[in-house]
């Protein structure tokens, strides 16, 4: 259940009998033709098919990550790395105040790692409280399946491209030559827009819907066995 859906006596009420939460994390960059949303959008969506069935409540999402590499592209927003840290670290001890002692972080966005980091503190901190950060991604039959399903799988290419993340200006398809990542990562900002030209990382633009929703599920039904692990 979205927090949205919720009043204050119904978190207090839920954190009666179970106190897990789910807080998914995402980004604002450029995604080429797709919505600059396209992390966030993912991240939240997932994070509420997964935890609906069990009416676990989802916070609204995080829509700010670390993306410096894409500063140059309109519409980007960046947070320094103290800055997500802080942030999550205010939000992980808010939900702590609220009840919650299990939270399960759906990461949208592969930047955002020093959420890994963060997590670890915050537990050391608070023994009593356990977080789950989860790419949902990176799942390994969800990975399987994108593998098995197209080439080259990343940023902004075809992998990223469902109904939901798609604008009406977006290309109905297409094709590029990969980019070469390790290069990139060295590169600073204004010279990164200059090799990306359109932002994508490379490979096709478009797979069929049926392929994107049979890996979505697949996502969707590891994401909930987290929750229900626990």
């Amino acid at each position: 259940m979205r927090i949205a859906d919720m009043d204050w006596q119904m978190v207090e009420d839920w954190t009666r009998h179970d106190d897990r939460a789910v807080l998914p994390i995402g980004s604002t960059e450029q995604h080429a033709g797709l919505s600059l949303a396209t992390d966030s959008i993912l991240a939240e969506r997932m994070s509420v098919e997964a935890a609906e069935p069990l009416s676990i409540p989802v916070f609204p999402v995080l829509p700010y990550g670390t993306t410096a590499s894409y500063a140059a592209f309109p519409g980007s927003v960046t947070l320094r790395v103290e800055t997500l840290c802080a942030v999550l670290r205010d939000v992980l001890d808010s939900l702590k105040r609220s009840g919650f002692r299990r939270i399960l972080i759906v990461n949208g966005h592969g930047g955002n790692m020093a959420m890994w980091s963060l997590t670890q503190e915050w537990m050391m901190d608070n023994p009593d409280c356990r977080v789950r950060c989860h790419e949902w991604w990176m799942a390994p039959l969800t990975r399987a399946l994108a593998a098995a399903t197209g080439p080259n799988p990343t940023h902004a290419n075809w992998s990223e491209n469902f109904p939901w993340t798609r604008l009406p200006t977006t290309p109905a398809d297409g094709d590029k030559d990969m980019v070469d990542v390790a290069k990139l990562n060295a590169l600073p900002p204004f010279e990164v827009r200059g090799v990306l030209n359109d932002g994508s990382y490379g490979g096709q633009l478009r797979r069929a819907d049926s392929e994107m929703q049979a890996i979505w599920d697949q996502a969707v039904s590891e994401t909930r066995a987290l929750l229900e692990d626990w």
